[in-house]
């Protein structure tokens, strides 16, 4: 994988795949949509780094080399920045689709959901964490398994308002981003371009998603008690 994204790297290809990855995670969640992003993060930075140090070994002018590296410096920026804006907006664009697909065939959708025992219970804790923990709990459902794909369904079929979902559905998707495109920059960054840095990566974006996923059913064990 880190040799075809490599080959990818810096063309609009990149982006298009990952986009199209993140955009059809929220109606297959099994799609490594997170692992894509950790893994053009990665190669990203890997890439910058070799290209600095090439432009250093070539020159022998100071000014040169600092002039290379500033460059270097400024498009790997670019790139990632890039990424992170490509992430999000691929992942608010798929969660709008499914709330719209949700909002407008409401009872074929729960039909959906209930037919899957994952969805039906990731549903029902999500739901009721959510009517205590209001909009702020769709940024910590993104992170968790599934938790994506319900959230974005269920407000269809419950039919919120685009007022009430959109923003809280953009703040989740760039966190997300954010987050992951860290994770295979600095991975990328320390380890070099390995698998080893990626999959140290993955296991961190799983980490959380664990962590998300407890926080979520929290409320619900409390007021079980």
């Amino acid at each position: 994988m880190l040799e075809s994204l490599g080959s990818l790297s810096g063309t609009p290809w990149l982006y298009v795949i990952v986009s199209l990855s993140i955009l059809l995670d929220v109606f297959v969640p099994i799609l490594p949509s997170g692992v894509l992003v950790i893994a053009a993060a990665t190669t990203a930075a890997g890439t910058t780094a070799a290209g600095t140090t090439a432009a250093g070994t070539t020159t022998t002018a100071g000014d040169a080399v600092e002039m290379a590296s500033s460059v270097h410096g400024g498009t790997h920026l670019a790139e990632i920045i890039s990424l992170v804006v490509c992430a999000a907006t691929a992942s608010v664009l798929g969660d709008m689709v499914a709330y719209r697909l949700a909002w407008r065939g409401g009872d074929r959708f729960d039909r959906a959901i209930s037919r899957s025992r994952r969805l039906t219970a990731a549903q029902e804790r999500l739901g009721a964490a959510l009517t205590r923990g209001g909009g702020g709990l769709v940024v910590l459902a993104r992170f968790a398994p599934a938790g994506r794909s319900v959230v974005s369904l269920g407000a269809g079929v419950a039919h919120r308002t685009v007022r009430e979902f959109l923003p809280w559905s953009a703040l989740a998707g760039l966190a997300w981003a954010a987050y992951s495109v860290s994770l295979g920059y600095f991975g990328g960054h320390w380890l070099g371009t390995s698998w080893m840095s990626t999959a140290l990566s993955v296991v961190a974006l799983f980490a959380a998603g664990s962590a998300a996923a407890y926080l979520v059913r929290r409320p619900q064990r409390h007021t079980a008690h």
